[in-house]
């Protein structure tokens, strides 16, 4: 995100379904970012301020676009990137195609309520992986974050060490040439 800007983003939603927002900063100072998540009506279903991550579930009340805005406009000289994730779940349709599925069972027969378990048993499968590839990225945008902030104060620990050692060479440097100017008189006192 551009220095002292708001970004929105949309996501279509179905009624009575489940809407997830993910974020997390992960580059810029301060590591701080304003979020709001509007209706397709202009309501205000979830809003922070000068937050690094968050988590806003809702359960949308009717169709349409929601809108996602991540808010910079408080910081005047610095970037930020921003991970974000978007699950909407109950949307029409289902990825194992209940149609097929039921014009393969015979109705009131044993096949039928075998279809059904094993139909049961995908779905939860489904329900789980979709989690564990959820909770996959999250750790990896953890993990950028925090690699981001190894390698920034990798270069500041680096320079600063660097300028150290610079002024414990001058120092020494200095007190040696001043304790020799001490000691090395041109001058005697008595000559023999």
């Amino acid at each position: 995100m551009s220095e002292a800007k708001t970004e929105c983003f949309y996501q279509t939603a179905a009624k009575n379904g489940s809407l997830e927002v993910e974020y997390q900063v992960i580059a810029g100072a301060g590591l701080d970012v304003g979020f709001t998540l509007i209706s397709p009506s202009g309501y205000k279903l979830a809003s922070e301020f000068r937050t690094s991550d968050g988590i806003h579930t809702v359960e949308p009340t009717e169709d349409g676009d929601y809108r996602l805005c991540f808010d910079n406009s408080f910081s005047k000289l610095s970037e930020k990137m921003v991970f974000f994730e978007v699950i909407v779940e109950g949307q029409t349709g289902d990825a194992w195609g209940d149609e097929e599925w039921a014009d393969m069972a015979e109705p009131e027969s044993m096949v039928e309520y075998k279809l059904e378990d094993i139909r049961e048993t995908m779905d939860s499968v489904h329900r789980h992986l979709e989690r564990s590839r959820q909770v996959q990225t999250m750790l990896r945008a953890f993990e950028a974050r925090d690699r981001y902030l190894l390698e920034d104060n990798l270069w500041r620990v680096s320079f600063w060490s660097s300028m150290s050692l610079l002024v414990i060479l001058t120092v020494a440097v200095t007190q040696v040439y001043t304790l020799r100017r001490l000691f090395d008189d041109k001058k005697r006192v008595c000559k023999p």
